[in-house]
């Protein structure tokens, strides 16, 4: 049978669409047209590539309509063990929901006229690092913004060893590149000295930039300068010293068991300007922040690419809401700081809970590793204990992430691990729930 009569036994738009008239109660017709058209371009090209003429369309039709009144961007309970899980979402948010109708987002109540939207972040974010501030719509975002105000048309000294790649393939010479700064190399990936940045300034020079490692580690024989020195030599030459701090830590967490450099000891170290990324260790929302000293961040905000790049209304309220419970210290109102505080003592009782309530075989509570993740703290993690569960681990990995709400687990030595670090108490139930319909274990 040739490809013309493959094709003629296929139904036309019309009928195809005839027999699901019974839907047009729900979806606008024009709407199951497209979707019948779809479907038969579909079919063709099956037919194309040597496959069989499809049956039921109509049943094909029906799920996708099915499937587009649903949202897509749906919860799920994650329990690997990655608290800033970057395909989930990297920060779970705080509680708190945004204005649903109107708000003051840039209009100034008591003056009754034009207000700034940053009024509503930029304070707190002042309070908190001890310099102004603002805020851009990602990490990557505050850099480029940075680079095109303060660098453009001129040079930027980093070192070889910081031209990091961040998420989906992008790369800090690409960023550079396209905010019309020129890149100036110094140093090997391994090393580099204070004399490599000195040997390289001149009239063109616009900024030294450190783009701390956050997502990698260089071990062995290594070695760059302090950020003191950088500090000194940008003194000096009479140039800002700008640093991409990357997850952007407010404290010392080193009593979590995750060592990275703070904000503070930056700006005490003399940085003039660094940015950090708001859904890494702030735990809130994707956003690039941008701090330091007050011209600089003047410049920024006056430059017309901040327009932009600048928050919407629902990032800017889930951002207040985050920088007001560090602020007030309200730890634990901040779900990625709650869960880095967990003890393994703690995850171990409510594991132990969950595996006697599910009363399942073949399972048992051991000790694990969690991770920070999310291109934060590589190689550091922090001990707590893992739901380690025999059986086909594919299969029941495959059950669960197939359930509603999906759960994300991770296997390992061929065994289904699950770790209540990242599950909220009030996901317990449903996890259990979820584990419930689990096929039990073969004897």
């Amino acid at each position: 049978m040739n490809l013309e009569e493959q094709y003629r036994q296929l139904p036309s738009v019309d009928e195809l669409a005839g027999s699901l008239a019974n839907l047009e109660a729900r979806f606008p017709r024009a709407l199951i047209v497209d979707e019948c058209r779809r479907a038969l371009e579909r079919a063709r090209a099956r037919i194309r590539a040597g496959g069989a003429v499809p049956g039921a369309l109509g049943h094909v039709v029906a799920h996708e309509l099915e499937r587009l009144a649903q949202p897509s961007l749906t919860p799920v309970i994650n329990a690997t063990g990655v608290i800033l899980h970057t395909n989930l979402g990297r920060a779970p948010l705080a509680t708190g929901e945004a204005p649903p109708r109107y708000s003051n987002l840039e209009y100034d109540v008591a003056e009754g006229r034009r207000g700034r939207r940053d009024a509503h972040t930029s304070p707190l974010l002042e309070r908190l690092l001890g310099r102004p501030a603002i805020a851009v719509n990602n990490g990557a975002a505050a850099v480029y913004l940075a680079l095109h105000e303060l660098a453009a048309g001129g040079e930027v000294i980093v070192s070889r060893g910081e031209l990091i790649e961040i998420g989906d393939g992008f790369r800090i010479p690409d960023i550079m590149e396209r905010s019309g700064a020129r890149l100036v190399e110094v140093g090997a990936t391994n090393r580099t000295r204070l004399e490599d940045y000195r040997n390289a300034l001149n009239e063109r020079t616009r900024l030294i930039l450190r783009v701390h490692p956050s997502n990698f580690r260089v071990s062995g024989f290594t070695g760059k300068p302090s950020l003191e020195e950088l500090s000194l030599l940008a003194r000096e030459a009479g140039v800002p010293l700008y640093e991409d701090l990357g997850s952007g830590c407010l404290m010392d967490m080193r009593p979590y068991g995750i060592d990275e450099p703070t904000v503070a000891a930056s700006f005490r170290a003399g940085v003039n300007l660094l940015s950090f990324s708001g859904d890494k260790l702030l735990g809130g929302p994707q956003a690039g922040i941008l701090a330091g000293d007050a011209e600089l961040v003047a410049r920024l905000r006056r430059n017309p690419m901040f327009r932009a790049l600048r928050l919407d209304k629902l990032v800017i309220a889930s951002l207040e809401t985050t920088l007001r419970h560090w602020l007030l210290e309200r730890w634990d109102e901040i779900p990625a700081l709650r869960m880095i505080r967990l003890t393994p003592k703690e995850i171990r009782a409510r594991a132990g809970r969950l595996v006697r309530a599910w009363g399942r075989g073949g399972v048992e509570v051991i000790d694990g590793e969690s991770l920070a993740g999310g291109g934060s703290t590589p190689e550091q993690t922090l001990p707590t204990a893992l739901i380690a569960v025999e059986g086909d681990a594919a299969d029941l990995e495959r059950r669960l992430r197939a359930g509603n709400p999906p759960v994300i687990a991770r296997i390992a030595d061929e065994r289904l691990l699950l770790d209540l670090r990242t599950v909220a108490e009030d996901e317990e139930a449903a996890l259990l729930e979820a584990l419930r319909q689990l096929p039990e274990a073969k004897p």
